[in-house]
């Protein structure tokens, strides 16, 4: 059986009791470690699971699936997934190739970003497309997610928007020299992403990305709890919650808005009543906030 399990959000027990038999059960075990990350190391999740983890980098994913279901069809192979299985598409591919050799999948879902959203007030019936944010480059500006963007915000719909990682990445004068030497971890934070989105707004000039009057949401470590009594959310990483207009988030130190993961929420201009109180208790500027979201609620 070649199991894939969903690792919820946070740390080694956001893993369901089924998840967690399943990987007791395993002769091999995969951690994906490259669309996403947990906020613990590696160890506690081996001491947790009691099995020793094998790390799965996107080239082993992307080149190597069939050495990660050898002998799956005889034998137990777990491949572990931070958030829910099917939060990335490399994850589908892996399951069709399974397929393709006869191998028996079963899929175990978990909590994902996708429906935590809703930690921020704002209801998931009420969300439109996903889109990803990449880091920017001298040379490189993609802009295909203003256009999802622009649909959503036509329809009043929100809009999640997931920021990049780069884990494992090579420089490019590394890539073409054929050096097997990565760059140290980067996680966008909430200022770079926000900026990126004005600059192409600035450029495009239509409207979706005001920065007086859109409104936004950001959010860190979502899932994430307090690691003790004593503990406080400027030492340990615990979830964060900030909104405002873009232009208010733009200002923010960094440290505002807490430890990475991050993740963004653009509002659609149909805000429900209950949503715009819910979330405004997160906002930076309240008086600001209930003034704009009185004209699209």
């Amino acid at each position: 059986m070649f199991y894939v399990i969903g690792l919820g959000l946070c740390d080694e027990k956001d893993i369901t009791v089924r998840g967690l038999e399943a990987v007791k059960s395993c002769s091999r075990v995969y951690l994906e470690a490259y669309t996403s990350i947990l906020m613990v190391n590696k160890d506690r999740l081996e001491a947790f699971y009691g099995k020793s983890l094998i790390l799965a980098d996107r080239d082993m994913v992307e080149l190597e699936s069939d050495d990660i279901l050898r002998d799956a069809a005889t034998e137990n192979v777990a491949f572990l997934v931070v958030g829910d299985p099917f939060g990335a598409t490399t994850h589908t591919d892996l399951l069709l190739r399974a397929r393709d050799l006869q191998i028996p999948t079963q899929i175990i879902h978990n909590a994902s970003i996708i429906n935590a959203v809703g930690c921020s007030g704002l209801q998931l019936y009420n969300f439109g497309q996903t889109v990803s944010l990449v880091f920017f480059t001298d040379t490189w500006k993609p802009d295909s997610f203003y256009d999802r963007i622009a649909e959503n915000a036509k329809l009043g719909l929100h809009t999640l928007v997931l920021l990049d990682i780069k884990v494992k990445e090579q420089s490019e004068e590394n890539l073409a020299r054929g050096r097997k030497i990565y760059e140290p971890p980067r996680y966008m934070s909430i200022p770079i992403a926000v900026n990126q989105l004005l600059e192409i707004e600035s450029i495009r000039k239509e409207g979706i990305l005001d920065g007086d009057s859109t409104l936004a949401i950001a959010l860190s470590r979502v899932g994430s709890i307090p690691s003790g009594e004593d503990s406080t959310d400027d030492d340990d990483g615990t979830q964060r919650i900030v909104a405002g207009t873009l232009s208010d988030l733009q200002v923010q130190p960094e440290s505002v808005f807490g430890k990475p993961l991050h993740s963004l929420i653009i509002a659609g201009k149909r805000l429900h009543e209950l949503e715009a109180i819910y979330a405004g208790a997160f906002a930076v500027n309240k008086e600001n906030w209930n003034r704009i979201a009185k004209h699209t609620s």
